[in-house]
């Protein structure tokens, strides 16, 4: 069961940050996806995140990996094995193809992937450009100011 959600009164409290909200409205529009593949999302550290993904039965030249400004979006495309010679009684290993797409943060990227296991892992890492970064304010003393008197 879908409610919806009217972000509307957030807005007059809020400034500059309407691409949330936008990406709020249209994560609430989208019809919920399915489970699969079954993935978690890890912290490695305070600006480093993993993603792990179980997609047993694909190789490496099945899955593709496409990072476009704050969106990571995952493909797989199984190949049939026409060829490979199993009469299959039952097959409860799922290789059917998906998208997987995940919203990133501003300034995090992919930093390497690898499949090992039937997992696929991604690493993701937040880099700050140098004039995003804190910097110190030198305070300067304030030179007396003569008063003129009329």
């Amino acid at each position: 069961m879908r409610s919806d959600v009217n972000f509307a009164p957030l807005y007059r409290a809020t400034v500059g940050f309407d691409r949330i909200f936008d990406m709020l409205d249209s994560v609430a529009g989208q019809p919920s996806q399915v489970g699969y593949p079954p993935y978690n999302i890890e912290r490695v550290a305070d600006d480093a995140w993993r993603i792990v993904m179980a997609v047993a039965g694909f190789s490496e030249a099945e899955l593709n990996l496409t990072q476009k400004e704050d969106e990571l979006l995952v493909t797989g495309k199984a190949q049939p094995n026409a060829n490979d010679g199993v009469e299959y009684l039952y097959r409860g290993i799922a290789a059917r193809d998906f998208d997987r797409r995940f919203q990133l943060a501003d300034h995090v990227r992919v930093t390497g992937a690898k499949l090992q296991n039937g997992l696929l892992t991604i690493d993701l890492q937040r880099e700050l450009p140098e004039e995003k970064k804190p910097r110190a304010i030198r305070i300067e003393a304030a030179t007396p100011q003569t008063i003129t008197h009329q």
